[in-house]
């Protein structure tokens, strides 16, 4: 969103930031060092620290491209190079924290406490979703409203964020128990790493090896194809204005023109609460239902409710509860249908290494979104969004090839 608004075209603007996903395809390589290395308590405060540093650092070195330059879509990524860096560096904190406030949570609770719990850490969770995507999304376009300084906006957006994390990282470092010592964690660490790379090896082999992993691999890498494309130009869409200029055989426009405070609401707060729905009420049909006989209205779910973005895409409809109503109903099929999706995952991990299997379906889930991600933009700019849009749902097709082979396979 933020490059969007600051005038970067849809092909530098999808491709970079699908860079970003390279820490969670990668972070089951180190995350059984982290146990090793200190404490996780010592890992949450010090990447909590580092996000700190990094938004501030954000907020300080933010670029502000001309007016001229965000109005033509003229601003080249290389603008942002070193904004580019800082967040690389912030997604790998942010996965390595990820690694650790999971260890922490198992050994801070026992297992009746976790079960205690375990609603309050998911509800945080979604919270934090609607917080980042819809709350300052929102903040950023409330000031871009009263200044009409795009650029500006972005960095007092950051600048809070910053601010927030500090007082986070400060509320923790006196308020999370110290539940591990500190020796333990340096003990023998080179008997400890031999045995953990020796382990992460077998687990890699047997992965490659267990029956039906060919068509695992596939199904992981395309169940979600038609939506990979999809998500990386949605809010570009939602913001880019309505008027189609061609310019070097590259189509600029085509999008619905909404504000910034505007797409927060709709997209990052509405939608992202449909999107929690329907994985809810997903996991709840999957439970009474079992996985064989949920995975086909799931696909249907996570594939045809997409389909409102090419109905958007050529009406370019000016009603905001239209736009609204539209965008929550395909996040609750998206929410709906990547249930099956994480049951699968699941389920291909059960036996030996469960929990380095799933590190691995992890890290084909970030590839999934990866690979469609690096061309979505440039294939936008090629043909326009409702051309766009229409290829990319075509690509539903290998959602439901995939979904009957697996069907074929599934036991219950």
């Amino acid at each position: 969103m933020l490059f969007a608004k600051m005038g970067v075209p849809n092909d530098q603007l999808a491709f970079f930031t699908t860079l970003l996903y390279f820490p969670w395809f990668l972070k089951g390589l180190w995350s059984p060092f982290v146990d090793i290395i200190r404490t996780k308590r010592w890992w949450i405060i010090a990447m909590q620290v580092l996000l700190t540093v990094l938004c501030l650092l954000l907020t300080i070195s933010l670029p502000h491209p001309s007016e001229e330059m965000i109005a033509a879509k003229g601003t080249s990524v290389s603008l942002f190079t070193f904004t580019l860096i800082l967040f690389i560096i912030a997604a790998f904190a942010s996965a390595t924290h990820d690694i650790a406030a999971d260890g922490y949570y198992m050994l801070a609770h026992d297992e009746q406490s976790q079960a205690a719990f375990v609603g309050i850490r998911s509800t945080f969770y979604r919270i934090a979703a609607v917080f980042a995507q819809g709350v300052l999304v929102y903040i950023a376009g409330r000031i871009e409203d009263a200044t009409g300084n795009i650029p500006l906006s972005w960095q007092i957006t950051l600048g809070a964020t910053s601010a927030i994390m500090l007082l986070v990282t400060l509320y923790h470092s006196f308020a999370l128990p110290r539940v591990e010592k500190e020796e333990d964690s340096k003990t023998d660490n080179k008997p400890q790493a031999t045995e953990i790379a020796k382990e992460l090896k077998e687990a890699f082999a047997t992965f490659f090896t267990k029956p039906g992993v060919i068509l695992a691999i596939v199904f992981m890498l395309l169940y979600r194809l038609s939506e990979g494309f999809l998500v990386k130009l949605c809010q570009p869409f939602l913001v880019d204005a309505r008027e189609v200029i061609l310019r070097d055989g590259k189509i600029f426009g085509g999008g619905l023109g909404l504000t910034t405070d505007t797409v927060g609401l709709i997209y990052g707060t509405l939608g992202v609460a449909f999107l929690l729905l329907g994985g809810i009420l997903g996991g709840i049909f999957i439970a009474r239902h079992g996985l064989k006989r949920s995975i086909w209205l799931m696909a249907a779910a996570l594939t045809l409710p997409s389909f409102v973005y090419c109905y958007l895409s050529m009406a370019q409809p000016e009603s905001l509860w239209l736009i609204g109503t539209a965008v929550c109903f395909e996040q609750f099929g998206y929410g709906f249908g990547f249930t099956a999706y994480m049951m699968y995952m699941m389920h291909f991990s059960e036996g030996q290494y469960k929990t380095s299997h799933y590190a691995i379906c992890t890290a084909f889930m970030a590839l999934s979104m990866m690979i469609p991600g690096f061309i979505a933009g440039s294939i936008e700019l090629a043909v326009g969004y409702s051309t766009f849009f229409w290829i990319a749902n075509a690509c539903s097709i290998t959602t439901f090839i995939i979904t009957y082979f697996v069907y074929k396979q599934l036991e219950k």
